[in-house]
Formats: structure tokens, C-alpha cells, sequence
């Protein structure tokens, strides 16, 4: 069936702006850039006098290849939004607490996998960490060095990378060339109620004033509002708080003691008693956040430890303002309801580690423009299939944000305790922890061809956590020599690394001074 003229899908209607607004607006808009009668008309609504959360300011690599679909300059973005990279994470204390309770997940694959790897977790490592040992990146980040030379162009580098950026200047960035170069509407408007067709599917956003936007398919980026997934949708939410605790969040941001001072390669991410403290660096500032279970400790309290974090780096804790923001873990039922989708803060939220929100919208955004139907008649089979995959996707990261906590040793703290009880891991993870006993992480442990995190993800956790896995008898596949000549190749590329990138505050300025390359 090709479906009748009148029921062709000619205008996207997306409600909110912010990140999740205009990453939408953007990635459809470059996909489908045919305007007028014949091509896809887009328009976003939001109220501006609203505001948005903005917690989202640490990305995974996709937001390169975001930012180049799009069509901007990396050059102008990290000029405009305050932006440093990012190179993984680093999470401090999350194993029992000692001085030297450090891991790091990096975003470069480590140099061995398959029976390589297997051979090498039967090896003796001289007290080096899983990520030391075959991530050249490791010791870039531990030098604060840039992941990019002038030399590389736009979007390349030395290594793998993502940014840290201010969230409100990256949308009004975003807004504006989705605007001029992408050819989306801009209205702003405060939304009164919905217009429903007689099947109960959205006709039109009437605004406050009473205006209508009608459309064919709309899009929530309403935030934790809902307005339309939960709103007229009533689609239920599904808590994950069982297993993963946290639900507030007091944030703030730490000037930087002079203009000189280094910017930090990764998020870090130190263990707290009822969570964990966030610090990530921009050019201007740092951006701190206490996430913490209030189940287990009280605002007050929580707010207290951020204070205790910002004095032991230097910082005046009585002279910044916080913001405390109240979340409830979890995910809708579905994020496709009719002609309505769900993206963002409105599908669900998690605690904001391994930058799981931005990344989520962006995996989002492109499967709405990969399965778009070019009729309603498309729109169920649409979103089986969305649904589908992202009850996966939301499965699949839960299970990995709890694997950070559920090997730890720390003691004297109910949230860390309660944390490695049986009941609080879900099944899948605790079935993939007994497997991983006798192997590795590999490829074949996830279905989904397209996961956000790879079984390389699994593997800086897992071990950076002290688990290891017993290796199965020898096997021909690698042999001592391939693993030793490829340890030892990782080992020169990090002193290459060292030689040939400068501090990540040096790399930034030069940039903007100068510019990269284009593409």
C-alpha cells in the first residue's frame, strides 16, 4: 500500500528545544533536506521563557559524527560552546575506597581482543591496570593532553574522543544553524493543550495564545514534562530505582583558580557515601554535580559533600550557587505512541554517568529518520520496530551503569552495601557476571548491532573493578609473542602520544587563535 496524498507525512512538529530538541531537528532536518509542497517540513516549539535542564554537558564519540551530519565546524563549536574533549572516564573510589582507588574507561578500544586477549589475562602484569596495560590512551589523559594536533583535520584525531560543553550555548549554536542552513521553523510559544484526531493520535499544538501548530508526526523533547508521551499519550513509566538508586542531583560550577589552569582529559567521577560527585572540565570552568540516592542520605547532607569537593579542590564553596534537581530512574513503556515520539528527558532519564542522555538522544534522532514512513499507514510498523529497539538500548544501559557498582568493596555505607545485593542486579547482568568468570567480554555477548556500549566498555569496567577473568586452556588462536609484541606496541604509541599532542588547554587555544582544518 502506498497510501492516499492525504496521508503522506509532510510535517514534523518537535516540542522543546534544548539539546534534545535541536539534535533532533538537526540530524532529520540533514537527512532530509528537501523543503516545500514535495519535501519534509520541520518545525520546533518551544517556550523560551522556560528554560531547559541542561544537565547534559559530557558526550560519547557519536556526537562527532552528530556535529558532522549536522553541518557544523568543530572549529566554531568549540569556540562558541565552551567546549573541552573528553576521553573517557575516570572513576576514583569506586572499589573500596583506598588513596589509590583509580580506573579509567577510555573511549580506544584496547590493543588486544579475541584469544589475544584471553592469553593475556593468563599473564602475570606487574600491578598495571587493565588500561594501562593496553590503552595507549590511558596515559594521554593521565597528562592532560589533547586527543588532536593542528595537524588533524575537523572531527579526526590521535585518538578517540567526545567534549564537554556548555549545554545552553551548544542549543542556541544549534538552534541557529538548524534555522538558517537546515531550513527548520523556529516558533516560540507556550503549549496550552493538544488537538487530538478522532483515532486519539496528535493533530495539533495549540499554543496560548492560540495559535495552531499542526503536523503529522510529533516529536516530545518536552523534557521531564512529558507533555505528550505522558501527557496525551499516557504512556506509564517504568521506574529502574530497584537497581539503580540514585534520583537527585545538586550541581554548580568552579571557576578555574587562573586562565592558565589545566583542563582535564576525562569525567571524573568520585565515589561518594550515597553516590557520586561529577567534575568535568570546559574552558572556563568546571561543571560539578553530586548525584546521590536520598534514600540514603539527605539534601542537606548531599549538599554538604559537594561543599567538602569543591573546598578540597581549591574553591570557594559559600560564594557558588547550586542547583538541586529531583529525578525518578527509568524509562517509558514505549517511546513511540501513534504519531508521537519520545526523545530525551521525556523518554526517561538515569543518573548522568557515561553520558548515556546525549548519546541517546542522538541514537534516537537517526532511527526516526531511518525508519520514517512516507505515509501513516508506516507509522505502526514504525514504531514495533522503534519500541523494539529501544526497550533493548535502555536494557542494555542500565545493565551497564550498574556493573560500576555491583563489585565494589566499600564498606561503612549502606548505598554501596545494598548496591551488591543479589536482588538489585538485574538477571541479564547477573548471568553475563557469571559468564564473564571463564571469559572475557566479546562481541557476541550483545545482539544489537548498533550498541552504544561494545564489549571494550564491559572490559575497562569489569577489570578496572579487580574482577578478571580465569582464562579456558591455551589456545592457538594468539600466541605469547603476538601478545607481548602488541603490549609493547601500545607502550610506544603512548610515548608517541607524548611527544606529539600538547595539553588539552594549549590545543584549545591554538585552535581558536588558528582554527583546524576542514573536512
Amino acid at each position: 500500500m502506498t497510501g492516499t496524498p492525504d496521508s503522506r507525512i509532510r510535517r514534523i512538529v518537535i516540542l522543546g528545544g534544548g539539546t534534545a530538541g535541536w539534535i533532533t531537528a538537526g540530524l532529520i532536518a540533514a537527512r532530509y533536506r528537501q523543503r516545500g509542497d514535495d519535501g519534509l517540513q520541520i518545525a520546533l516549539v518551544e517556550s523560551v521563557a522556560l528554560g531547559t535542564i541542561g544537565v547534559g554537558e559530557g558526550t560519547w564519540p557519536s556526537i562527532r559524527e552528530t556535529l558532522r551530519q549536522i553541518g557544523l565546524s568543530e572549529t566554531e563549536f568549540l569556540r562558541t560552546c565552551d567546549a573541552g574533549f573528553k576521553q573517557g572516564s575516570r572513576f576514583v573510589g569506586w572499589v573500596d575506597g583506598a588513596p589509590q582507588d583509580a580506573y579509567l574507561h577510555p573511549f580506544t578500544l584496547p590493543v588486544l581482543d579475541g584469544d589475544a586477549l584471553t592469553r593475556w589475562m593468563g599473564q602475570p602484569h606487574q600491578g598495571r591496570t587493565f588500561a594501562d596495560a593496553l590503552s595507549f590512551q590511558s596515559a594521554a589523559c593521565g597528562a592532560g593532553l589533547a586527543p588532536k594536533a593542528m595537524t588533524h583535520p575537523e572531527y579526526a584525531g590521535a585518538v578517540s574522543y567526545a567534549y564537554h560543553f556548555d549545554a545552553g550555548k551548544f542549543a542556541q549554536m544549534l538552534a541557529r544553524h538548524v534555522t538558517t542552513r537546515l531550513g527548520v521553523e523556529h516558533h516560540d510559544a507556550a503549549i496550552a493543550s493538544v488537538e487530538a484526531r478522532p483515532d486519539g493520535d496528535i493533530a495539533a499544538l495549540i499554543a496560548t495564545d492560540g495559535r495552531r501548530f499542526a503536523g503529522d508526526l510529533f516529536i516530545d523533547c518536552s523534557g521531564l514534562a512529558a507533555r505528550l508521551i505522558a501527557g496525551h499519550c499516557q504512556v506509564p513509566f517504568t521506574s529502574c530505582r530497584d537497581v539503580l538508586f540514585a534520583n537527585r542531583a545538586w550541581t554548580t560550577q568552579l571557576p578555574y583558580p587562573a586562565p592558565d589552569a589545566p583542563i582535564a582529559s576525562t569525567t571524573n567521577a568520585t565515589a561518594q557515601a550515597a553516590g557520586w560527585i561529577w567534575d568535568i572540565g570546559l574552558q572556563s570552568r568546571r561543571g560539578l554535580g553530586h548525584v546521590y540516592s536520598d534514600a540514603h542520605q539527605s539534601d542537606d547532607d548531599a549538599l554538604a559533600a559537594l561543599h567538602a569537593y569543591v573546598r578540597a579542590a581549591g574553591g570557594d564553596a559559600d560564594a557558588l550557587t547550586y542547583r538541586r534537581i529531583a529525578f525518578e530512574p527509568g524509562h517509558r513503556q514505549r517511546f513511540w505512541q501513534g504519531n508521537c515520539i519520545a526523545v530525551g528527558l521525556s523518554a526517561g532519564f538515569i543518573e548522568p554517568m557515561e553520558a548515556t542522555a546525549i548519546a541517546l538522544i542522538e541514537m534516537g534522532a537517526r532511527m526516526i529518520g531511518d525508519v520514517l514512513p512516507a505515509t501513516r499507514d508506516g507509522l505502526a510498523r514504525a514504531a514495533r520496530q522503534y519500541n523494539a529497539c529501544f526497550e533493548y538500548r535502555w536494557a542494555r544501559i542500565i545493565d551497564f551503569l550498574k556493573l560500576h557498582y555491583v563489585l565494589n568493596r566499600r564498606e561503612g555505607s549502606d548505598f554501596w552495601r545494598d548496591n551488591r545485593r543479589a536482588a538489585s542486579i538485574p538477571a541479564s547482568l547477573a548471568e553475563a557476571l557469571a559468564a564473564w568468570h571463564h571469559q572475557c567480554p566479546a562481541p557476541v555477548d550483545f545482539a544489537h548491532r548498533e550498541e552504544l556500549f561494545p564489549a571494550a566498555s564491559y572490559q575497562y569496567v569489569l577489570y578496572g573493578m579487580g574482577a578478571w577473568s580465569a582464562p579456558p586452556p591455551r589456545l592457538d588462536g594468539a600466541t605469547d609473542a603476538l601478545v607481548a609484541e602488541r603490549v609493547a606496541a601500545c607502550a610506544r604509541m603512548a610515548d608517541g602520544l607524548a611527544t606529539t599532542l600538547r595539553p588539552n588547554r594549549e590545543t584549545l587555544q591554538t585552535i581558536a587563535r588558528y582554527g583546524l582544518k576542514a573536512i
